[in-house]
């Protein structure tokens, strides 16, 4: 069965509020997302001083600008108010937690300019708004990232707070008895760093088969300063690590099936195609995954892996298996745990 997640971090807990809010003064259509009808972008409209005046009407004013332009948000933020707050706040040097408690400020002139361009360069670019400001929040931890990497938005690195605390939940026991992690197809390396600072005795393995994709990753183990916990490994899945044993593999590798890859939006088509493919079916990568784990896998050791929406194919595939489903806040079923005993 299925455990839905208890936890909230703190960033998202903000968005939350933020969007409350922005919600009650803008009332935004409430469906904007990945289904969001391409359409042509209107002409950005001109904005006369003093229009826009708090960070609440440039929140509102963006959502209009994307609803209008149909945007798509599948980046780390999953609706257009959380884009938006997102890229104001940024544009302002806050943290996504300080949001709220300044939603009411004006807006300088200075201020104004650089937060109107940063939202018609969206719209116009079709970059994910993570590119533009060249980062992006998980478990409210920042991240460099750059058209070298995928946008981190696993569902991981909240099941790694919520199932892998060595609370009532957890499906391991003292957090601090972990002592190596592997975290395959790191990208920008953000679970490696999350894994890091879960499991403060462990010592992280992080593979890429992108050298771009490991040079971002080792900016942001050193902006974090866990060049002593976290070494990178370049290669394709296990082959770097010879017979390395794990107390914990985490991964969430390449799932987008051919349908889904001829279908992707501007946005996402901006990304690492190597990120998303996953073959005909979108589980290439996860079968060799599950091939070759238990052979790196301590006795007591586990995988937790991220599949997107192919449950159903792999449940059909390996019905042997006793994969535990694992929800998260934003997603139902797409990532598993399997015992290293159970492989």
């Amino acid at each position: 069965m299925a455990r839905k997640s208890k936890s909230k971090g703190a960033t998202r807990l903000a968005r939350a509020r933020t969007a409350k809010a922005a919600k009650a003064a803008a009332k935004p259509s409430a469906k904007s997302s990945a289904a969001a009808p391409k359409t042509t972008p209107a002409k950005a409209p001109k904005v006369a001083p003093g229009e826009l005046v708090s960070l609440l009407d440039f929140v509102r004013y963006a959502v209009s600008r994307f609803a209008e332009a149909g945007v798509v948000f599948a980046h780390g933020t999953t609706d257009p108010i959380a884009e938006a707050v997102f890229l104001i706040g940024e544009a302002l040097h806050l943290h996504p937690d300080q949001f709220e408690m300044f939603a009411s400020a004006r807006v300088t002139a200075r201020e104004s300019r650089t937060i109107l361009d940063l939202i018609e360069r969206r719209v116009a670019t079709r970059l994910p708004a993570a590119y533009l400001v060249n980062k992006i929040y998980m478990r409210g931890v920042p991240f460099y990232v750059d058209e070298r990497v995928i946008v981190p938005r696993s569902f991981i690195g909240e099941l790694l707070d919520s199932h892998l605390d060595g609370g009532d939940t957890s499906l391991i026991g003292d957090p601090h008895a972990i002592e190596r992690v592997l975290d395959l197809c790191t990208g920008s390396g953000c679970l490696a760093i999350l894994a890091a600072r879960a499991f403060p005795n462990a010592t992280v393995d992080a593979v890429d088969l992108s050298r771009d994709a490991l040079a971002v990753a080792a900016r942001n183990v050193a902006d974090h300063h866990l060049q002593e916990h976290v070494t990178l490994h370049h290669g394709d899945l296990f082959a770097p690590l010879g017979d390395a044993g794990y107390d914990l593999i985490i991964t969430n590798p390449p799932y987008v099936d051919a349908e889904g890859m001829a279908n992707l939006p501007a946005e996402c088509r901006a990304e690492p195609k190597i990120a998303f493919d996953g073959g005909d079916d979108g589980l290439d990568i996860i079968r060799r995954i599950l091939a070759e784990a238990k052979r790196h896998l301590t006795p007591d050791g586990g995988l937790l892996c991220e599949v997107g929406r192919g449950r159903e194919l792999i449940e059909a595939e390996y019905p042997q298996l006793p994969l535990l489903w694992l929800d998260s806040e934003d997603s139902d079923g797409e990532v598993f745990w399997i015992a290293a005993a159970d492989l």
